[in-house]
């Protein structure tokens, strides 16, 4: 179990904290509006109304303990910062940020934040990756370049095994996992042969994972 702070009850904040919540973690929220802290209380392990860009009121509610911290307070950037900056002053191990664009983003990476999210482009490439292809089940962007996408296993590679695919070499990318049923295998036997139901977790450029998911 780990411990996390979410600073801002908008919609994403709140659906971060009651998920973690549902997972096992300890989750403390803390915003300034009463009424969103009343409306997750029963939620989550600790609902705090108080103001995250003064320190000292970070400091009363422990935030110097949590594993992890996530900014979620909106569009105002200054608060943002100021937020960032007094979690990574109190040893905050690590720190979340949500940001609108990529100005935000570089601003609250320049002042310490250790991830920054924009959930708006990130769903946006999700689903056209999802709906570029009938075999893509998720896709994880790691960068503007690359990502992780998780496919049924293509038809041309069904009854074949890596090795005799030679996917990194042909391809360009890297099978990184296989899941068949509910089993996960991370160590991958380049002669086990691929079934058509065995979803690939695939790592790789965004172009030649296209590539792989037009197959």
């Amino acid at each position: 179990m780990k411990s996390f702070l979410i600073v801002g009850l908008g919609r994403f904040g709140t659906a971060v904290a009651c998920r973690l919540q549902e997972l096992g973690h300890e989750v403390m929220v803390i915003d300034e509006q009463t009424e969103k802290v009343q409306r997750i209380s029963d939620d989550v392990t600790y609902a705090v109304v108080g103001d995250a860009r003064d320190e000292d009121v970070l400091e009363s509610i422990g935030a110097r303990n949590v594993d992890c911290a996530i900014v979620a307070i909106g569009d105002n950037l200054a608060a943002n910062i100021l937020v960032t900056l007094n979690l990574k002053s109190l040893g905050v191990r690590q720190v979340i940020c949500k940001a609108k664009d990529d100005q935000q983003r570089r601003a609250l990476e320049k002042v310490g934040a250790d991830r920054v999210l924009i959930p708006e482009r990130e769903m946006g490439l999700k689903l056209a990756q999802n709906l570029s292809s009938n075999s893509v089940l998720d896709y994880i962007e790691l960068s503007s370049q690359c990502g992780i996408v998780e496919i049924r296993t293509p038809a041309p590679w069904v009854g074949k095994n890596l090795r005799s695919i030679n996917v990194r070499a042909k391809y360009g990318v890297t099978v990184i996992a296989i899941r068949t049923g509910s089993e996960v295998s991370v160590s991958l036997d380049p002669d086990c042969l691929l079934a058509a139901e065995d979803i690939l977790v695939i790592l790789g450029d965004n172009d030649r994972l296209t590539d792989v998911q037009n197959l």
